[in-house]
């Protein structure tokens, strides 16, 4: 009898923010293969499943994606339901789409459970609106790995035209702001690193988009981070602000 193979998004890193579906598959889950930046705190909703770490960070070991998709297929041949757990959403820079082939191939019958993107959910509970009337009518989200995948879209962009969203790419903020700069990107440009945001330890920086360069943070190498260029940024201070205000007034009420 087979199995069943679901990618489940695990949202940006707090456990409050998994959709109900997400819960409901991890609760029956009899394996969970999880990712890197998966909060530790979501696994304590599959109590009865086997857990393996199967996350991948830039410049350390990690296992396959070949070997990844063979322990789900194989799992699932055996009858198991298998919860295939990603940090944001599966199909996001996640690699779902790669497994869901994978699965296909073979017959294995696959579930996808959307999550909630760190590309929006960031800079959502940091204050930026990724787009606002007068501001930003799109948004543009855009791997930072390397520069064959950025530039190409960076370049295409004219300035200021959309907000521009970089997921895995602090490593070459450098880089990616001299990009901008070079396509005539203003150098007052309001721009925002998140790093972390929704796990412990998040911090950000906000600055001008020619100040990107400089910017420095104390555990890039182990949180997840993102990058927001565009004049949206610059309401960060203003929504955080009265978010901070109504969470201590609300906080008050309940001790009071």
């Amino acid at each position: 009898m087979s199995g069943r193979v679901s990618l489940v998004g695990a949202g940006p890193g707090d456990p409050e923010l998994l959709t109900l579906k997400a819960i409901k598959r991890l609760e029956e889950a009899d394996l969970v293969l999880y990712d890197a930046l998966v909060d530790p705190e979501t696994l304590r909703f599959a109590p009865r499943a086997r857990r393996f770490f199967v996350g991948k960070r830039a410049r350390r070991p990690a296992i396959s994606q070949d070997a990844i998709n063979r322990l789900m297929i194989r799992e699932a041949r055996r009858g198991h339901q298998v919860v295939r757990l990603k940090c944001g959403d599966p199909f996001v820079f996640g690699r779902g789409g790669e497994e869901a082939l994978a699965l296909a191939a073979v017959g294995i019958p696959c579930e996808i459970v959307p999550g909630i993107s760190s590309a929006i959910a960031a800079p959502l509970l940091s204050g930026i609106p990724v787009t606002h009337r007068g501001l930003s009518a799109a948004f543009v989200v855009v791997s930072g790995h390397s520069e064959s995948a950025y530039g190409p879209v960076l370049r295409s962009l004219a300035p200021a035209s959309a907000t521009v969203v970089v997921l895995m790419g602090l490593a070459n903020r450098a880089a990616i702001a001299s990009e901008l700069l070079a396509a005539g990107w203003a150098p007052q440009t309001p721009s925002a690193v998140l790093i972390g945001i929704s796990h412990d330890g998040e911090e950000s920086w906000q600055g001008r988009l020619d100040a990107l360069p400089s910017s420095t943070f104390n555990d890039e190498e182990n949180l997840p981070g993102i990058i927001v260029v565009g004049a949206v940024t610059a309401l960060a201070g203003i929504i955080a602000a009265e978010k901070r205000e109504h969470d201590t007034a609300r906080t008050s009420a309940s001790l009071g």
